[in-house]
C-alpha cells in the first residue's frame, strides 16, 4: 500500500491509520529480513540516494541495506566529499539528483527543516533521516514497531518513560508525536537544563526525577547525552549526570517486572545507561537495529508505489 504523499518528513504529519499501515508493512518486511536469502524485487528499477550532512552508522547503513535487499539502485552521498564543499546549495544538490532519475532522497541534515525545504523543490520523494533537533521519524517508527512486537499491537495506555537529553533529542520529539497519537502514557525525564520549556502542552508528563519517571513503566527508553550539540554548563559532569539520571539496575527495579529497555543508540555506557541494564534480558536495543531495517524497507516500498505522489 502507498502512503498518501511522496515524502516522510515527520511523525507530526502522520495519522494513526498511516502509522498502523506502516507497522503492518514492516511486519511483512521483517519476515523477508529473517530469511536466509534477503534479495527481493520490490524496488527493482527504483533509484535510492542517501544524502547525509551528518555522521551516521545505524540509520545510514539500515537505509542502504534496505534498498539493496529490495533490489534498488542505491547510492550514497557524503557532504564532506560532495559538491557541497564547493558551495553548492541543498536545493541545487536536490535538483541534480532529480535530473539523474532519483526516486527517493533520504536526507540527514544539521538544520531543522532542511528535508521540508528539499521536498518542496524536487520531484523525488524525500525521507527525513534526522533534521537538527527537530525530528527523526524513522527512529520513532522502529521504536514503535519494537514496542508493538514486545508489548502487543495496542499502544493505548502503555506507560513509556523517556529519560535523558530531551532538549537536543529529535528522537524524543518524534516519539512524543507518535506515542501520544496512539494513546500511550508518556513520561519525560531530564535535568531542567535539558528539558524543553512547556513540553507538558504536548500531552506528556514531565518530571526531573528518574525514580518517578520509571516507577511502574512498561517501557524505559534512554537517550544519548549529546555533548556535540550542547553549550557548556548544562550539567556539571558526566559522572554527576550518571549519579542522578543514569539508568541503573536499582532504578530499573522500580519499573514493571516485565519492563522493556530501549535506546536509539549510540549508547554512552556508564553515562545515560549502565552496561548491566543495556545488556540485560529486558533490553531490546539490539532488536531495535534489526527492526530499523524492516521499518525502512517498508517505507521505501510504500513511498515508491504507483500513485503515492500527490
Amino acid at each position: 500500500m502507498a502512503l498518501e504523499c511522496k515524502d516522510l518528513l515527520g511523525m507530526q504529519y502522520l495519522n494513526p491509520e498511516q502509522i498502523n499501515e506502516i507497522m503492518h508493512t514492516a511486519e511483512q518486511m521483517k519476515q523477508i529480513l529473517l530469511q536466509s536469502s534477503k534479495k527481493t524485487p520490490h524496488l527493482q528499477g527504483k533509484s535510492i540516494v542517501t544524502l547525509f550532512y551528518e555522521n551516521s552508522t545505524r540509520t545510514r547503513m539500515s537505509f542502504e541495506l534496505a534498498s539493496k535487499y529490495m533490489s534498488a539502485a542505491a547510492a550514497n552521498i557524503s557532504a564532506s566529499t560532495s559538491s557541497v564543499q564547493k558551495g553548492e546549495t541543498l536545493i541545487d544538490t536536490g535538483r541534480t539528483l532529480d535530473r539523474m532519475g532519483t526516486d527517493l532522497i533520504i536526507i540527514r541534515h544539521p538544520m531543522s527543516g532542511a528535508p521540508h525545504l528539499l521536498a518542496k523543490h524536487v520531484k523525488a520523494g524525500v525521507i527525513n533521516a534526522g533534521d537538527g533537533m527537530n525530528e527523526h521519524p524513522t527512529q520513532a517508527l522502529l521504536d514503535l514497531y519494537t514496542m508493538r512486537e514486545k508489548k502487543g499491537a495496542d499502544i493505548k495506555g502503555l506507560r513509556v518513560a523517556i529519560v535523558g537529553d530531551v532538549a537536543h533529542s529529535r528522537v524524543a520529539r518524534s516519539n512524543i508525536w507518535s506515542l501520544t497519537k496512539l494513546g500511550a502514557q508518556v513520561r519525560i525525564c531530564a535535568p531542567r537544563t535539558l528539558m524543553p520549556v512547556e513540553l507538558e502542552k504536548t500531552g506528556v508528563q514531565v518530571t526531573s526525577s528518574v525514580e518517578e519517571a520509571v516507577t511502574g513503566a512498561d517501557v524505559v527508553m534512554g537517550l544519548r547525552i549529546q555533548l556535540e550539540r550542547q553549550k557548556k554548563g548544562l550539567f556539571p559532569s558526566v559522572k554527576e549526570y550518571n549519579d542522578f539520571y543514569g539508568l541503573t539496575p536499582k532504578r530499573i527495579k522500580l519499573a514493571d517486572p516485565e519492563v522493556l529497555i530501549m535506546h536509539p543508540g549510540p549508547m554512552n555506557r556508564g553515562v545515560e545507561i549502565s552496561s548491566q541494564v543495556a545488556d540485560s534480558a529486558a533490553s531490546a536495543i539490539d532488536e531495535q537495529v534489526t527492526n530499523g531495517v524492516a521499518v525502512r524497507m517498508a517505507l521505501l516500498y510504500m513511498l515508491t508505489r504507483k500513485g503515492s505522489v500527490k
